[in-house]
């Protein structure tokens, strides 16, 4: 079959912080990265209108030729992930993958607690869909999940505010909150790709013996996994190690933000898709 590159999808910036763990875990592979800018943010859009924006972004992988294609959104994995897998691939390619961010995290994630309590911090979209509620029920059932929405940390990120003291504000406000909900909580999930960028001050405001979960290596071990397994996958894509970037919206911004999220310089391509 054709070869072709691992595709990472989101809604924004937030998926570069999952395709730097990809690439620093597994380098040899070729990446091709889009950031659906235009239409961003995805967490406060309906199920339907996530659904349909993250097919129309899957198909433009499949024409870019990628065999495989990871949904490095938490938004995009809980409203849209389950449909395109059991609906849509059979006639969009029936030999091609699509994989979240949500379940790699869910089946690992009952190993960081002790006390049995996990806090998820999210947007709106994730929490209403209570994926990692119903996922990690599945996993580790003894386990008691509690989520906050975090509604003004995204803009605060992307708006380049959250090291200000507007960003702790809001920090401290949401952390408490899932706190008050469950005192016994002992590990803090980070289900949006963007929160990594906030590690430092959510740690600052937690209590001793808490700790942090990002999503990155745990979505980049599984994928290396899910590889070892499927070696029929593996021989389709293509080992150049290249990187290529796209995004929906203005490249000039799309490259001044990808850094912060990325850790090096991009250059990405505009791409025009159908509203």
């Amino acid at each position: 079959m054709q070869q072709g590159a691992i595709g990472v999808f989101d809604s924004g910036y937030g998926g570069l912080t999952i395709l730097k763990e990809l690439v620093s875990a597994l380098p040899q592979y070729d990446y091709i990265y889009l950031g659906d800018n235009a239409r961003a943010p995805y967490g406060t859009r309906s199920f339907d209108t996530v659904y349909r924006y993250t097919k129309q972004c899957v198909a433009w992988f499949f024409e870019q030729g990628c065999p495989l294609v990871i949904l490095a959104c938490n938004t995009a994995s809980a409203k849209a992930l389950r449909s395109i897998q059991q609906k849509d691939l059979v006639y969009m390619n029936p030999d091609n993958r699509v994989l979240g961010v949500i379940r790699p995290t869910a089946e690992v994630i009952g190993q960081y607690t002790t006390t049995g309590h996990v806090g998820v911090l999210a947007t709106a979209g994730t929490v209403q869909s209570e994926s990692y509620l119903l996922e990690i029920q599945k996993f580790f059932p003894d386990v008691q999940v509690h989520q906050q929405a975090c509604p003004m940390w995204v803009p605060l990120i992307e708006n380049n505010e959250h090291t200000g003291p507007g960003a702790d504000y809001f920090v401290k406000e949401y952390t408490q909150e899932l706190l008050s909900l469950d005192p016994a909580i002992d590990t803090v999930l980070l289900g949006c790709t963007h929160y990594p960028l906030l590690l430092s001050k959510i740690k600052e405001v937690l209590p001793a013996g808490v700790q942090v979960v990002s999503q990155g290596e745990i979505v980049a071990q599984s994928l290396a996994g899910y590889l070892q397994r499927h070696p029929q996958m593996d021989a389709r894509l293509l080992k150049h190690q290249k990187r290529s970037f796209f995004t929906t919206d203005s490249i000039t911004d799309f490259d001044a933000h990808a850094r912060l999220f990325y850790g090096e310089e991009v250059s990405s391509v505009h791409v025009e898709l159908a509203s």
